[in-house]
């Protein structure tokens, strides 16, 4: 039995799987340069995040229509929902799909078409997040928001993403000045492969309610301090980490370390298509390497919900729905 839980840090686009990448291929008549699943699957073995996000761009071109879009949504809130997920909130990178000559329209319905009918057929409520590519000008990222805007798709907020070394969360000030004045939320990336000072820039700057990785914080204690004082969640991807050797395994991972110590931690999968699981799978991987307690995991998934944009009166019921699922997992509870 999995404890009910929410997911605040999955890449639509990161949840296509080998299998999925050769049908939509197939689909859409997009000829790939892997002979099959398995040399695709061979190519998984990253050596860095730029490593990964060249193969990620790569197979977004299999990705042509609002139905392609759609598959891809509905096949990960599926498998979110098998794995206790009961809210997600999901990034889209549309400038990704707008380089390669998709309309945002087309990405945009497949994709919201999808979420309106989650809670209904998955039991699994979301929110839709924006993210910008940090690599690319702030202009763009600009531009794009305002483009969403003017459609009216429902959006939760927007994030930031990408190439994290170079590319500080100020240089996109001005985006996410724009983005709460239009009452969004604001998330970013920041302190994965990028230094503290992104995680600083993105509280100081930015104005984020919630950091994105943000594994780096422990290298800088009075960040960690700042950060526990002001209850700032991190969503924490601990497979991720291993596979873009920002640990080098998860025996190594800090995520002990960063509850010991009292910060908003939670899990959540990232790219689970390309590191190796979904949600679910991250949380048993890193209890049994970390030997994480029942408390440890229950923490973890109150932790999620309490971080989310949700309102409330969900997010008791869904607080509700841990402790029961907690005590029947208990020496004694009912299973």
């Amino acid at each position: 039995m999995t404890l009910p839980c929410a997911e605040l840090h999955l890449h639509l686009e990161g949840t296509l799987e080998p299998e999925t990448i050769f049908a939509l291929a197939e689909r859409n008549r997009v000829t790939l340069p892997y002979a099959d699943v398995a040399d695709l699957a061979r190519r998984y073995d990253f050596t860095d995040l730029q490593s990964f996000l060249d193969l990620y761009y790569a197979n977004m071109a299999t990705l042509r229509t609002a139905e392609d879009f759609a598959d891809m949504t509905t096949a990960y809130l599926a498998r979110a929902a098998a794995g206790g997920v009961r809210h997600a909130e999901v990034f889209l990178d549309p400038q990704a799909h707008l380089d390669r000559g998709i309309a945002l329209e087309t990405v945009l319905e497949g994709v919201s078409t999808a979420l309106a009918s989650s809670e209904r057929e998955h039991g699994v409520s979301t929110g839709l997040l924006i993210a910008f590519l940090r690599d690319l000008d702030a202009e763009y990222a600009l531009r794009t928001l305002d483009r969403i805007l003017a459609l009216g798709t429902p959006i939760l907020g927007i994030g930031l993403d990408s190439a994290e070394v170079g590319h500080p969360p100020s240089k996109f000030a001005a985006v996410y000045d724009r983005a709460r004045a239009e009452g969004l939320h604001c998330v970013a990336h920041a302190g994965e492969e990028g230094p503290p000072s992104y995680i600083w820039e993105a509280l100081d700057v930015l104005r984020v309610e919630r950091v994105d990785h943000g594994v780096r914080c422990l290298e800088d204690d009075r960040l960690v301090d700042r950060l526990v004082a002001e209850r700032i969640p991190l969503t924490v991807c601990p497979l991720s980490n291993v596979r873009l050797r920002v640990v080098p395994d998860l025996a190594a991972h800090p995520l002990r370390e960063m509850l010991r110590r009292g910060l908003h931690v939670t899990v959540n999968s990232d790219d689970p298509a390309y590191f190796g699981g979904y949600l679910d799978d991250n949380v048993g991987a890193t209890a049994r390497a970390l030997d994480l307690t029942p408390a440890d995991l229950r923490e973890l998934a109150e932790n999620s919900i309490e971080a989310s944009f949700l309102d409330r009166t969900r997010k008791n019921d869904l607080l509700a729905e841990i402790e029961a699922a907690a005590e029947a997992m208990a020496p004694g509870g009912s299973r």
